[in-house]
């Protein structure tokens, strides 16, 4: 199985109990559309849940959230080639896999490009009160670059985009906090996905960060459904 699933802030109790429902075993991979949580103290503790996790029966592989440091921005990190694709991966944690925003990874006969990142609203929150917050949540102009060149060589077509954000025009509104001043927010994430998404032939559009399960137009919000992508079939010439 390939099964994607939303974001797990470093709660993983259903994650558990979906690999014995089950009956997963490490060839089975969970995608977390970010916010994992995996990198977020950088300390004993995140130590500790990789351990946990990587007993866990179920290959992780995680999109790039906005609660999380970049793995290559952590020493214990290095690149591997993965399914047609680079991953980051610590060699002690095998199964614990994120993917590199651009990247273009092979799940079958199907194609999937990972497009991490988000805005933060909660920024000035967690600087006020000593809690981790990552300068490079979202992606910067390289990123951007790379992840447009590698969908350039892919003339444009994939069958998955996998990302944090929704593109701008399928912000699930009715989902934002009340009371937060939308126009104190960055979008800029969410415009140049917005860019990508009217260039970009697709069959489905997978993201996460807004902690509810909802269909905007053609983009799937996932938070606690577990959706098996179907992984038959290639790109016809």
């Amino acid at each position: 199985m390939i099964v994607v699933t939303g974001d797990t802030h470093r709660g993983f109790e259903r994650i558990e109990a979906f690999c014995e429902e089950n009956a997963t075993t490490k060839d089975d991979i969970l995608i977390i559309l970010g916010d994992a949580g995996i990198n977020f103290f950088l300390d004993e503790s995140d130590y500790g849940l990789k351990q946990y996790l990587s007993e866990l029966p179920i290959t992780f592989f995680c999109v790039h959230g906005n609660h999380e440091e970049r793995p290559f921005n952590i020493d214990t990190y290095e690149e591997q080639p993965w399914h047609g694709g680079l991953v980051y991966v610590e060699p002690e944690f095998p199964s614990l896999l994120f993917g590199k925003d651009g990247e273009i990874y092979g799940f079958g006969g199907r194609k999937a490009i990972v497009l991490g990142g988000a805005y933060s609203v909660d920024k000035f929150y967690r600087l006020r009160y000593g809690a981790p917050w990552f300068p490079d949540e979202q992606p910067d102009e390289e990123i951007k670059r790379y992840a447009e060149a590698q969908l350039e060589k892919a003339g444009w077509r994939v069958d998955y985009v996998l990302s944090h954000a929704a593109p701008l025009q399928y912000e699930p509104r009715h989902a934002f906090l009340p009371g937060l001043d939308q126009g104190a927010v960055d979008k800029s994430t969410e415009e140049w996905l917005d860019s990508i998404e009217k260039r970009l032939t697709y069959e489905k559009w997978f993201c996460g960060h807004y902690h509810i399960d909802d269909q905007e137009g053609p983009i799937r919000i996932v938070q606690d459904e577990f959706i098996e992508l179907d992984t038959d079939g290639l790109w016809e010439n």
